[in-house]
């Protein structure tokens, strides 16, 4: 069985932070969301695993490489522009080479995880095996509608939807899928459809199953699902001290990695404070990820995503709820007169008090 993993969408909706970098690469925890898919597919048994890329190919590639690290073998799978996930299975098919697979959307989370799904779908065969999630606003995504434990109906943002089971972004399927994605026609907004091509298995009399995940799952395509996946990530972490904490209080689940210095500062968990990472004076409150050699210094964060290399000086309200980007330098002048003074890219967020 192989696995195939979606990584080329351009992360429209997490602008500014996707003009310079692969949504998903964005981390959570301090690691980024693809990383996760790929650990799943490992530990669920499989080895064999495409990536398929568009825009940010050579960002992915160059994060992922061989795969060697994960434990698997990674073969890239270049998509020319952003068609559809049903089109994704279609320029993988020499790739599958008839083997039952896995399809992974790189920008979701499954707390769960992947093993006992895999294995039912081995041992049962059906078609097509479908992950699915109750969730409080099905209109906003793909809608299963069920009868004796089939699926009948796929219906994408349904005005009144039939159920609160929304289309999870994992799906299992064996070769019969590739004859659905030839025989459908792009929808309206020019795109191969996967719930067309499901669709057209079950009008078709083939077997989709579909199977409700227990715990948590996150499209991580919106900042404030990525700040709830870090949160939900970082609850479930296990206290760890590898770096130096001086006159400093660390209260609860904190991980300090290697090379991280926290002075004369509060940390109240669940947090991770990246390698190299240094924290003097100053607070950083819960569900907060502090990444590789970022700054902070008397100012609190909170509730938030700092990436790699990032500065906070001397910032008197606390920032909240914020995702701050690589190589960020954010800092309070005492210069005359006073003034703001920004430098943002496109679609940038400022929230002043």
């Amino acid at each position: 069985m192989k696995g195939l993993i979606l990584s080329g969408g351009r992360g429209t909706r997490l602008r500014p932070i996707t003009f310079t970098s692969a949504k998903q690469l964005v981390p959570v925890a301090n690691k980024p969301i693809l990383f996760y898919g790929l650990e799943a597919l490992v530990e669920s048994g499989i080895r064999e695993i495409g990536i398929v890329v568009g825009d940010t190919r050579q960002e992915i590639k160059d994060a992922v490489g061989d795969g060697a690290r994960f434990g698997a073998r990674v073969t890239y799978i270049e998509q020319e522009a952003p068609l559809g996930l049903a089109h994704a299975v279609l320029i993988a098919e020499s790739f599958v080479a008839g083997e039952p697979f896995v399809m992974y959307l790189g920008d979701n989370l499954i707390r769960a995880g992947l093993t006992s799904l895999v294995d039912e779908f081995r041992a049962t065969a059906p078609n097509a095996q479908i992950l699915l999630a109750r969730v409080p606003n099905p209109q906003q995504f793909g809608v299963a509608e069920l009868a004796g434990g089939r699926v009948v109906r796929l219906v994408e943002k349904p005005k009144t939807p039939a159920s609160d089971l929304a289309l999870v972004g994992v799906y299992m399927f064996d070769g019969h899928v590739f004859e659905a994605v030839k025989a459908i026609t792009p929808s309206a907004r020019g795109e191969l459809e996967i719930t067309d091509a499901i669709q057209w298995l079950i009008d078709h009399g083939r077997v989709v199953v579909p199977r409700v995940i227990d715990g948590w799952w996150k499209d991580t395509g919106k900042l404030e699902d990525i700040l709830e996946a870090n949160r939900l990530v970082l609850d479930t972490i296990d206290r760890r001290i590898d770096g130096e904490v001086e006159r400093s209080e660390v209260l609860g689940k904190v991980i300090i990695e290697v090379g991280a210095k926290v002075v004369q500062s509060t940390i109240r968990g669940p947090a991770v404070i990246g390698k190299g990472a240094m924290i003097e004076n100053a607070y950083i409150g819960p569900f907060t990820a502090v990444g590789d050699h970022a700054t902070v210094r008397s100012s609190e964060v909170e509730h938030s995503i700092v990436l790699e290399g990032s500065s906070i000086t001397d910032i008197a309200g606390r920032i909240e709820s914020s995702l701050i980007g690589r190589q960020v330098s954010i800092y309070r002048s005492d210069a005359k007169p006073k003034s703001y003074n920004f430098m943002l890219g496109d679609r940038s967020q400022i929230g002043l008090v």
